[in-house]
């Protein structure tokens, strides 16, 4: 999916969310547990019900990892779930990878080549080469972690060399040396606020996923103050607030509902900024 692709769809359904997949086996509704997957049950009740209300899907590696082959089989079921049924959906692999090349040219195979997903994270941290195999993929995204939402962010992020330029900035600057808007995106918490005024003045155009609105206490009006462009620029993820809205039989129905609310803001906020 292209850039263009892309803001088609956020015009046409009038929304920039993304669901978060973070699916733990020990917090869905205990009913799922009869079934011969419970995971990929979970996902598919949720994607089903919120759909007509996202643009995009980002399960997270590490919830899958964490039951061993199984889980793997229930995260491949639901990339294939989506792509056969909602193919306008933005797919994104949260695995955050980022190794020395050659490792990460097989990481970049197994999203791109061997799943064929629309996108992954990357960690930044080990530099050009680490990052560059996931380039080589025409119509695929790398999107780069920038200034997360997460209290530790400061340990690193925003330390500044002598000349006062952060972390966070020396990786935006150098970053876009490597690609630009069309294939690669940012990683910046939607707790961060007016931070996001110093993103755009470095990276204007580029597509930034926001995690951290929701259980994390992040304002959808404050991201789209500060970081919304003429083309949205801007693709917000939600997890726990709307996948666990409800743990009874109706779960997917409440976790529907509270994606429908969310559009709606995002609606609100298209509106305002005239897109």
């Amino acid at each position: 999916m292209n850039k263009q692709e892309l803001f088609e769809n956020i015009k046409r359904k009038q929304s920039f969310l993304c669901v978060g997949l973070d699916t733990d086996i020990k917090k869905i509704p205990e009913h799922l547990l009869k079934e011969e997957d419970p995971i990929f049950a979970f996902n598919k009740a949720i994607i089903d019900a919120t759909a007509p209300y996202c643009i995009a899907y980002k399960p997270n590696l590490a919830f899958y990892e964490s039951m061993g082959v199984k889980g793997w089989i229930a995260f491949e079921k639901t990339v294939e779930y989506i792509k056969t049924n909602y193919p306008d959906q933005f797919i994104i692999a949260d695995a955050k990878r980022g190794d020395i090349g050659n490792t990460s040219a097989m990481y970049a195979r197994t999203f791109f080549e061997e799943l064929n997903i629309d996108s992954v994270t990357v960690a930044p941290y080990m530099g050009e080469d680490s990052v560059t195999p996931f380039l080589t993929y025409e119509g695929k995204w790398v999107i780069l972690l920038a200034l997360t939402s997460n209290k530790g962010s400061h340990d690193f992020q925003l330390t500044a060399d002598t000349e006062g330029e952060r972390l966070f900035e020396k990786v935006l600057r150098k970053s876009q040396e490597w690609a630009n808007d069309q294939n690669m995106m940012y990683v910046v918490g939607a707790t961060q606020g007016r931070m996001f005024e110093d993103i755009r003045k470095i990276a204007p155009n580029h597509f930034l996923l926001v995690p951290g609105i929701g259980a994390q206490g992040g304002s959808l009006e404050e991201v789209c103050k500060y970081g919304m462009t003429k083309e949205c620029g801007l693709i917000v993820n939600s997890s726990r607030a709307i996948i666990y809205a409800d743990k009874s039989e109706n779960f997917a129905q409440v976790a529907g509902e509270e994606a429908h609310k969310v559009q709606q803001q995002m609606a609100e906020q298209l509106k305002i900024h005239q897109i």
